[in-house]
């Protein structure tokens, strides 16, 4: 049997009487890319910050690459890459000069290593470009450099593309599916809902609570109630008061310019339309959605 890289038992953290992260139970096998789920303050940062040893538990254990999260820390910072939501970059340094600081850190003083690196995350030929100048995409590459020059086998990346653009964002999950091809092991928390389904399994965090851990897929069929549909009716406003009151209709919420709802299975297009007739709400089109994890989410959410 493989034993996984991260072992999360009852774990819990309290800060004075505020639970942060209440009895948390998962597990990530070796290669995978797991997904941690959750708005700004359920929990996230805390539960890797324990992972990583540097924050004591109240309650609970975590076993990370064979060691004890809390008793061998420093053993599992030398073996893990860490990326923080908040890039801990030097401004005042070029590009090679942040890489070449953090490496030694690691008592990595090879300039092939760092060279490599460099062309790993796209940085090369910026080697003297002073960090300051560069974009929020730029900075995010730099700090994943950062986190791997001493190439670890599991990644802890904290919500790593807040901030930045769609283009760098997508660029940026590419590198980690490269990453993940090539033996890493990667946690990675966020709160943008999209692009957790880049995922292979995800885990849903709300209140310090861990609602769910699976793949994307499986959350979708099992935890959101019915069928999903994408309503565009005039006007938009008077939809979104008329459809909770056709019997079936689950849930309604604005998405651009048209409705999202989600009724119970065995609701028919006809019933929508005509129950939004019936109310004198003009319908233009009516056709079946793809569930979301976002919808998960929501669901789980309101229990």
């Amino acid at each position: 049997m493989i034993e996984p890289v991260i072992k999360v038992e009852n774990l819990t953290r309290l800060f004075g009487d505020f639970v942060a992260v209440d009895h948390v139970n998962f597990d990530v096998k070796p290669g995978e890319i797991v997904g941690y789920l959750g708005p700004n303050g359920s929990g996230k940062t805390t539960t890797i910050r324990m992972l990583l040893g540097l924050l004591e538990p109240n309650e609970g254990k975590a076993t990370v690459l064979g060691y004890d999260a809390f008793r061998q820390s420093e053993e599992v910072r030398a073996r893990a890459g860490y990326m923080s939501q908040k890039f801990a970059l030097y401004d005042d340094l070029t590009v090679w000069e942040n890489l070449e600081f953090y490496g030694g850190v690691y008592g990595i003083h090879d300039k092939s290593r760092i060279k490599a690196t460099l062309e790993l995350v796209g940085l090369t030929g910026h080697d003297s470009t002073l960090t300051r100048s560069m974009s929020a995409g730029w900075r995010q590459r730099l700090a994943l450099a950062i986190a791997l020059v001493h190439k670890p086998k599991l990644l802890f990346l904290d919500e790593p593309t807040s901030g930045v653009d769609p283009t760098a964002r997508r660029a940026f999950w590419d590198l980690i599916y490269q990453l993940a091809s090539e033996g890493v092991t990667i946690l990675v928390s966020t709160h943008y809902m999209d692009e957790a389904e880049y995922c292979e399994r995800v885990g849903v965090m709300r209140d310090g609570k861990l609602l769910a851990l699976d793949t994307p897929g499986n959350l979708k069929a099992n935890f959101i109630p019915g069928d999903v549909w994408e309503v565009f009716a005039e006007p938009l406003l008077a939809g979104l008061d008329a459809l909770p009151i056709i019997d079936g209709v689950l849930r309604v919420g604005l998405a651009g310019d048209h409705l999202r709802t989600i009724t119970k299975r065995g609701i028919k297009q006809d019933d929508l339309q005509n129950g939004l007739a019936s109310q004198g709400v003009k319908v233009s089109n009516i056709m079946p959605g793809e569930p979301t994890l976002e919808d998960v989410f929501i669901s789980l959410a309101r229990g």
